[in-house]
């Protein structure tokens, strides 16, 4: 049973046992389409092909599994108990491999039951359906992402499309969008600046989404000029000042290696960068490059200029960083 293996994981334990403590009244219903109806709603999300029969057939492996389905029960509600609420969403943690294909698929049967309630507060929004699909349909990365590191199904980082599918994220463009709130050191260098915004004041953050096309400037403009509308539109409460970004992307030792009109120098260009990690982040170039973080660095192809970038700066005993930047709104 799925529970079982779970409860070989120290922190599993723990996120069941705060699972169990947040549940109280009846909440959300977690009922999953039936069996005829699934292929459809996955291959909205954009789930591929490959995965969806075997989705289809775990559905009744987990309607099998009463303790795993009062699990699915319980997740829906944490996730769509406070929509929209910034930073209040459960987070769905990847369970381990021992789990088998249910435990590496559940997070997905968890946003697939949660859809109609997120779908609601979209349409509560008015934010248009074109706009709702595309934020929800990024999870079909998330089985690619895993199938090219692992070689089987299931989800990559369950925790990052909680976000998705708690309205907290939106990909318009090229970029997405994230509403959160600066934290208590990101903020210190843009209230320094003279803008009037702090720690814990709203912020919108910029991710750079993998399989979405060259990040050239151009398709940057029309994000930001996209994001500019969509805020104060679908969220007139929030007034955001400044958008922040923190990534490897912006670790200026990039410029050492990349042409001055390179898409990523010229996205580095748009921040002022504020301050950054001090520990090396070296897995997470290796990851985004090259899709696995673990591969052996003597290993990293140089078939373009960013693979020769990365690899060549750690084959020489380098190390890359996360900068954080930021730029007025």
């Amino acid at each position: 049973m799925l529970l079982d293996a779970l409860r070989a994981d120290e922190e599993l334990v723990e996120w069941l046992r705060r699972l169990e403590e947040s549940e109280g009244a009846p909440g959300a219903e977690a009922r999953l389409p039936d069996a005829s109806d699934l292929p459809d709603i996955l291959l909205d999300l954009a789930v591929p092909y490959e995965d969806v029969n075997d989705l289809v057939a775990l559905r009744r492996t987990l309607a099998d599994d009463e303790g795993a389905t009062r699990l699915l029960g319980q997740c829906v509600d944490g996730l769509v108990r406070d929509l929209g609420k910034i930073g209040k969403g459960l987070k769905i943690l990847p369970f381990p491999p021992e789990s088998g294909p249910l435990g590496r698929y559940f997070p997905v049967f968890v946003f697939v039951a949660a859809l109609p309630y997120v779908r609601a507060y979209h349409r509560e929004r008015g934010i248009p359906d074109d706009v709702s699909r595309r934020a929800l349909a990024d999870l079909g990365r998330g089985l690619v992402l895993y199938r090219r590191r692992y070689g089987v199904g299931g989800l990559m980082a369950p925790t990052w499309f909680s976000l998705h599918f708690h309205g907290e994220l939106f990909q318009l463009g090229r970029l997405q969008f994230q509403r959160t709130r600066l934290g208590g050191r990101e903020g210190v260098a843009p209230a320094a600046s003279g803008l009037a915004l702090g720690p814990g004041e709203p912020c919108l953050d910029l991710h750079i989404p993998d399989y979405a096309g060259p990040l050239t400037p151009q398709a940057c403009d029309r994000s930001l000029a996209l994001a500019r509308d969509f805020f104060p539109r679908h969220f007139p409460e929030e007034r955001y000042t400044a958008a922040c970004c923190h990534s490897w992307l912006l670790d200026p030792q990039l410029k050492r290696y990349l042409p001055a009109d390179s898409n990523i120098v010229r996205f580095q260009e748009r921040f002022r960068v504020g301050c950054g990690n001090g520990d090396p982040e070296d897995d997470l170039p290796v990851r985004f490059v090259f899709g696995d973080p673990d591969l052996p660095v003597e290993t990293l192809p140089r078939r373009t200029s960013l693979e020769r970038a990365v690899g060549d700066h750690l084959r020489a005993g380098g190390h890359w960083y996360s900068g954080h930047g930021w730029f007025a709104w």
